[in-house]
C-alpha cells in the first residue's frame, strides 16, 4: 500500500463566519471562512434579505431595465404600424391594376 495516501483529519476544526459566528467541526482543513452559516442565512433566520456576495441582484435587474426597453421599443413600432393606414385586397388590387397600366403605357410612348 502507499504511504501517505490520505489526508490528515482535523477533528477540531474551527468555522468562522464573516458575521462572526464560530463553530467546531471536522475536516482536513485546520480552519475555514465562510460567507453565510447558519446563524445569518435567510432560511434559518426566517428574515427576508438579500444575500448577494457577487453582484447577481444588480446583474438581473440590469438584464429587468434592459428588457422593458426593449419591449417600450417593439411597443413604439407596432403602435406606429397600426396608426398607417391598413388597406383592403380591393385596394391594394387596383393599387398594383394602375402600376401597371402605367407601365405598360410607358413602355407603348417609349416604343413609339
Amino acid at each position: 500500500m502507499k504511504a501517505n495516501l490520505h489526508p490528515q483529519w482535523h477533528h477540531d476544526t474551527s468555522v468562522t463566519c464573516s458575521c462572526g459566528n464560530t463553530f467546531t467541526t471536522g475536516s482536513t482543513q485546520k480552519t475555514i471562512q465562510v460567507d453565510i452559516c447558519s446563524a445569518c442565512h435567510p432560511f434559518f433566520t426566517g428574515e427576508m434579505r438579500f444575500v448577494d456576495r457577487q453582484g447577481r441582484v444588480d446583474k438581473f435587474m440590469a438584464k429587468v431595465k434592459q428588457a422593458q426597453a426593449q419591449q417600450d421599443q417593439v411597443r413604439k413600432k407596432v403602435a406606429k404600424k397600426q396608426a398607417e393606414e391598413a388597406k383592403s385586397y380591393q385596394q391594394i388590387l387596383q393599387e398594383q391594376k394602375a402600376v401597371l397600366k402605367q407601365s405598360k403605357t410607358a413602355e407603348v410612348t417609349t416604343a413609339n
